[in-house]
């Protein structure tokens, strides 16, 4: 059994007969699961299943209760998810050439990956092919559900399994995937049946094309490519080679220009002067290459120094229609040479893993409207007329914003919001929903301190049996995070522990640490924040920025990474981006065994003690 295919289509079909899902860019497979087990398979029939362990060990923890739907065959795809929409094809495919169990192993633990179950082929040993997709879709949501599986896609969600979500207004759909950077949407017509290996118009793709300007370099007459280049400061790196797309008299026109006035540099091979630039259709950008590129059309308006680096960035990477960017390329950070632009691309990338938490939070930032040299101010209530895509909040005579999703993050970002403060709990409880101890040195010549403080606090939160979380402020010091239950602790509750860690620091090493409030009081000493805890106190969320010289990020770190090795300027915003690629989000399960947390034993413990 081979998985059944899509047709390319230009436009979004639409009428009551079809429903729409978004195109996931992963690897298609069939998952396969009988009494002996779960097996991956793949369109082309491999076995996946050692490649992606982290589903197959899922299925493993869920056969019990399953096991009333064996033999089952899901048709799905297997992805890396970025937000709801969007998955990373690099990661997907660089797992998918793994042999190594201890290589997989360690990608699996910094690149979890999730099985997107689209179409139910077999439940029970009974073939659903010849149901329609209508009727295949309510028995899949059904099964999902009395397995307590999602039914919704939900990328922070740890469970391997997910229901792809299914929308009857391909608007919806759309805006969505154009928004967060989706590859594209699937069309699918409700009547429809499942037919193996068969390439359908009752289904169709259509794909959310970027468009990146390049300049024509090379053309190669033994294949038909011609190759596309742009600037990466002063030398052209070539980042396409392309064929598809031209029409015959675009094709003639190139090849007479690459012909007359190119210079021949092999056999069958013209090199171009840097002259002419074109539209180039794609899908994504791999590192080295854009992706399923197409001819799209000439460009006769751009110099080739236009084709660069930052420009063929914000072309993949297009801000979303509802938010009118102004000044883009206005100086933020001059040290770092970071202009406005740079920082909306930072926050475009870092969205997924800064809003979950900034989302629903009463949120306070600090703007700078002329970049880090000039003013700044706090700001917490929103302005008379804010967009309508930005959620606000009440809270006594304060009317908050409320950062829920990427296009109130780039509004914030246009707006020169350079730090993002949130309260320790949502709007949803008057509780905190997590413990944040503030290691604040004297100055960063002290870093160190926060250092030590950071590895003797995790010591005695490893000993109570708590899981512990930890970041740098962006500034000189550090943070130590504690996820809590969500309603079960109040302040108070909180205030007995927050005093008797940083208290009891201070009697350990009471040349090095300090509580003392007052600056001139603290001798040089680093300062343990235990009353900043409180409701309606507020911490820098991470990967918010800084308003320092170097806009330096408020970087969440494995515990590994806290030794002498660590500084705080580690961390720009470049850094903070490539370090995102190479090895995850260290804050990625936060909340994920939160009620394991042994904090009332903790509590219990310690006001016996009094």
């Amino acid at each position: 059994m081979k998985p059944m295919l899509l047709t390319v289509a230009t436009d979004i079909p639409l009428g009551k007969n079809w429903l729409y899902e978004a195109k996931y860019d992963g690897f298609r497979c069939l998952l396969e699961w009988d009494d002996n087990g779960a097996m991956l398979k793949s369109r082309n029939g491999n076995d996946l299943s050692e490649q992606f362990p982290e589903i197959i060990g899922f299925c493993l923890e869920l056969h019990d209760r399953i096991r009333s739907f064996l033999p089952i065959i899901l048709d799905g795809e297997l992805v890396y998810l970025i937000n709801n929409v969007q998955s990373n094809f690099s990661i997907v495919q660089l797992r998918g050439r793994m042999r190594t169990p201890s290589v997989i192993k360690h990608h699996v633990k910094e690149f979890p990956c999730h099985f997107v179950a689209f179409d139910l082929l077999k439940a029970k040993g009974e073939s659903h092919s010849d149901l329609s997709l209508t009727k295949r879709k309510q028995k899949l949501k059904k099964i999902f559900q009395t397995m307590t599986l999602p039914i919704s896609i939900d990328y922070e969600d740890n469970r391997k399994l997910q229901a792809i979500d299914v929308y009857h207004n391909s608007e919806e759909i759309w805006n969505k995937v154009t928004v967060n950077n989706g590859e594209g949407l699937i069309a699918k017509q409700k009547t429809s049946l499942w037919q193996s290996d068969k390439r359908t118009p009752h289904w169709l793709k259509i794909k959310n094309w970027r468009y990146v300007t390049v300049v024509l370099t090379k053309y190669d007459k033994s294949n038909g490519f011609f190759h596309g280049a742009i600037y990466v400061h002063d030398d052209l790196v070539e980042v396409v080679t392309f064929r598809h797309g031209l029409k015959e008299d675009e094709l003639q026109t190139l090849v007479t220009v690459f012909q007359s006035n190119g210079l021949k540099t092999g056999e069958n091979i013209w090199a171009l002067e840097p002259s002419i630039c074109v539209e180039i259709a794609c899908i994504d950008f791999d590192g080295k290459h854009l992706r399923e590129p197409r001819f799209h059309a000439f460009n006769f308006e751009k110099e080739p120094t236009d084709c660069h680096w930052q420009h063929m960035q914000r072309q993949l990477f297009p801000v979303p229609e509802a938010i009118q960017i102004t000044h883009p390329d206005k100086p933020i950070w001059p040290a770092s040479s970071i202009q406005k632009d740079d920082y909306l691309l930072y926050l475009q990338h870092i969205s997924p893993y800064m809003l979950p938490f900034l989302r629903d939070r009463l949120l306070t930032v600090i703007r700078f409207p002329h970049g880090m040299l000039g003013e700044s101010f706090y700001q917490k209530n929103a302005p008379d007329s804010v967009p309508n895509f930005v959620t606000t909040q009440q809270d006594d005579d304060i009317r908050y914003i409320m950062c829920n999703d990427v296009e109130t993050l780039l509004w914030f970002g246009n707006q020169l919001a350079l730090e993002f403060h949130i309260p320790f709990q949502t709007i949803h409880t008057p509780m905190p929903t997590e413990i944040v101890f503030d290691l604040d040195p004297p100055s960063v010549h002290e870093f160190s301190l926060a250092i030590e403080a950071a590895l003797r606090m995790k010591a005695i939160f490893d000993q109570f049996g708590l899981q512990s979380f930890v970041k740098t402020s962006g500034g000189k010091g550090i943070q130590v995070y504690i996820p809590l239950p969500v309603n079960e602790f109040s302040y108070v509750d909180t205030r007995v522990f927050t005093k008797f860690v940083c208290e009891f620091l201070c009697e350990q090493e009471p040349q090095w640490f300090t509580t003392e409030r007052l600056k001139k009081n603290r001798h040089n000493k680093l300062y343990l924040d235990y009353v900043q805890h409180h409701e309606g106190k507020t911490i820098v969320a991470p990967y918010s920025p800084r308003g320092n010289e170097k806009g330096l990020i408020a970087t969440p770190l494995n515990w590994v990474e806290v030794n002498e090795s660590l500084k705080p300027d580690l961390f720009s915003i470049p850094a903070v981006l490539e370090r995102m690629k190479n090895q995850g989000n260290p804050f990625r399960d936060f909340r994920l065994k939160i009620e394991e947390q042994k904090f009332r034993d903790v509590l219990n413990q310690l006001q016996n003690l009094d």
